[in-house]
């Protein structure tokens, strides 16, 4: 995917307001731009990333995805947000929704486009969170514009709950925040005010958005925790936490180390240099992890 291709379909989103394009990539462009994605897919082609995958990330920390970046993807975090739980992990699929700033000609366009498809509500923000399945992130680039009002309140806040599991990323505000705190869900945002959606228009329902400094495609993994949110690419997420495993045992062997007094921070941490101690951190790991994963390990090593 060229920043020249992707900058492209951003430009035939905004030109096209007749198009079902304006409300959602087809199926083919997703597959297209997720085209490395190694799991199933959901109906409309948005990568499905098993549960069992997400369940594994619950253990990971932020600093171990990082070298995501060393992959050649350095703009996949964001911060800077108020955090409704700081203490819980957000972990999910990306659900995403584009909020523009409302311009009439252009609003009155999408609607009459959207009711000739047979609509009779109108298209809204609530439109997507219609759409939201369990294991969701929902996802809303509204810009960083808190004069919009909250995209979200404590009603659709717990919709959003009840419906994922999940929680909601938003480059934007939501309201009612002493309502939404008590529900337990994980939720990042710019702001809280007390006004409610307003002068918006939606742009497009699972389309490549920005949060922050980050693309982010529909399916891509959300891992939020107290610092900020990761958005990783499905295709990425089984070498990170492979790599989790690894850096997990190597702290379990150095704290045992530790444990035994005999040696100084140096002799251990970040590896052992003497070669009796080396070898003996490599059996234990390939005892630990398995001849078959260690041996997966050793190759992603030499790539």
């Amino acid at each position: 995917m060229t920043h020249l291709r992707l900058s492209a379909l951003f430009a035939a989103m905004a030109l096209l307001p007749a198009s079902a394009q304006m409300y959602n990539l087809s199926r083919d462009q997703l597959l297209q731009y997720t085209s490395k994605n190694p799991f199933d897919r959901f109906p409309d082609g948005r990568p499905k990333v098993p549960d069992e995958v997400l369940e594994k990330l619950r253990s990971m920390s932020a600093e171990e995805i990082l070298p995501i970046v060393r992959r050649g993807y350095a703009n996949q975090y964001a911060d800077g947000f108020r955090i409704l739980n700081p203490a819980k992990n957000l972990i999910g699929r990306a659900f995403t929704l584009h909020l523009m700033p409302l311009r009439p000609d252009v609003g009155d366009v999408d609607q009459a486009a959207w009711k000739s498809k047979g609509n009779t509500l109108r298209l809204s923000h609530q439109t997507a969170l219609d759409m939201l399945q369990k294991g969701d992130v929902f996802v809303v680039d509204a810009g960083g514009n808190l004069n919009a009002g909250g995209i979200v309140g404590d009603n659709l806040a717990y919709y959003v709950w009840k419906a994922t599991q999940a929680g909601f990323v938003i480059d934007g505000a939501i309201r009612d925040l002493n309502g939404i705190q008590t529900f337990g869900m994980g939720g990042y945002f710019r702001g809280a005010v007390p006004e409610a959606i307003n002068n918006v228009m939606v742009a497009g329902i699972n389309v490549p958005v920005r949060i922050g400094k980050v693309t982010v495609l529909p399916g891509d993994i959300v891992f939020g925790d107290s610092e900020g949110v990761y958005f990783i690419p499905p295709h990425m997420v089984r070498d990170l936490i492979q790599d989790a495993e690894i850096t997990h045992i190597h702290d379990e062997w150095t704290k045992k180390k530790f444990d035994t007094g005999k040696y100084k921070s140096t002799d251990i941490y970040g590896r052992p240099h003497d070669p009796a101690l080396i070898q003996e951190y490599e059996d234990y790991l390939k005892q630990r992890l398995g001849a078959e994963a260690y041996g997966e390990y050793k190759k992603r090593q030499s790539r």
